[in-house]
C-alpha cells in the first residue's frame, strides 16, 4: 500500500515506535496498524481484539491476535512484557479507561494512547451554538449509534496523566491529515501521546 494511503495517525505512531521492538495493540481492529508497524518498523506484533470479524481480518493478515475484552485486564501478561502497548482510537469506547490505561502502562515500557478530541472547535460549535451532539470526521457517529462512552478533550487527558502519576514523554496532534502545533486543545481532532509511569 502506498504511503499516502496510510492513515495519518498510523504514520505518526510508526514514527514514535523504535525499529525491531515488541508491540501489543489493544483494540487492534482489523490489524491495519499492527500490519503497518510490522512492515515498516520490523516490530514483533501482537494484538487484542473483541470483534469476531476484526479478529478474522487480523488472522488473514498473518497477525498474532487474541480475542478478549481489554476491560477485563491483561493479567496473562507480566510487567514490561512489551516495549510498547498501543491504545489507539478505542480508549473512549472501553467501559473502564482507567483500567485499560493502567494495564497498558504496566505491560508496556511505554504506552501510546491516541483518541479523538471531543473539545475540538467544530464539536464546541455544534454543541454550544447549534445545540446538537457533535459529528466530525474524527467522531463520525450520531448520538444514537456511537460506540463512544467517554467524552474527553486533550486537556482532560493531560490532567488525568498528572493526577495518576503518568509522564507524557511525547505528544502529537492531528486535524484530518495535517499536524497541529498551535492551540491543539481547540484545533486538533486527534491527540496521540507516549506515556509511562513516573519513576
Amino acid at each position: 500500500m502506498s504511503e499516502d494511503r496510510i492513515r495519518a495517525d498510523y504514520r505518526i505512531i510508526a514514527e514514535l515506535v523504535a525499529k525491531n521492538t515488541s508491540v501489543l495493540d489493544l483494540g487492534c481492529g482489523d490489524g491495519g496498524l499492527l500490519s503497518y508497524l510490522a512492515d515498516t518498523r520490523g516490530v514483533r506484533a501482537r494484538g487484542i481484539e473483541l470483534n469476531d470479524e476484526a479478529v478474522l481480518s487480523c488472522v488473514k493478515r498473518g497477525l498474532s491476535v487474541s480475542q478478549q475484552d481489554i476491560d477485563a485486564g491483561l493479567s496473562e501478561y507480566g510487567d514490561a512484557s512489551f516495549d510498547y502497548v498501543i491504545l489507539n482510537q478505542c480508549m473512549q469506547q472501553v467501559k473502564l479507561p482507567h483500567t485499560a490505561i493502567g494495564e497498558a502502562v504496566r505491560v508496556g515500557r511505554q504506552a501510546i494512547i491516541g483518541f479523538p478530541n471531543f473539545a475540538h472547535i467544530s464539536s464546541r460549535w455544534q454543541l454550544g451554538v447549534l445545540g446538537r451532539a457533535p459529528v466530525t470526521p474524527s467522531l463520525p457517529y450520531q448520538w444514537y449509534n456511537t460506540p463512544n462512552r467517554h467524552f474527553l478533550g486533550i486537556s482532560d487527558f493531560k490532567r488525568y496523566c498528572e493526577a495518576n502519576g503518568y509522564l507524557i514523554e511525547q505528544e502529537r496532534y492531528l486535524n484530518d491529515e495535517k499536524r497541529v502545533r498551535f492551540m491543539p486543545g481547540l484545533l486538533a481532532q486527534t491527540g496521540i501521546f507516549v506515556i509511562h509511569r513516573r519513576k
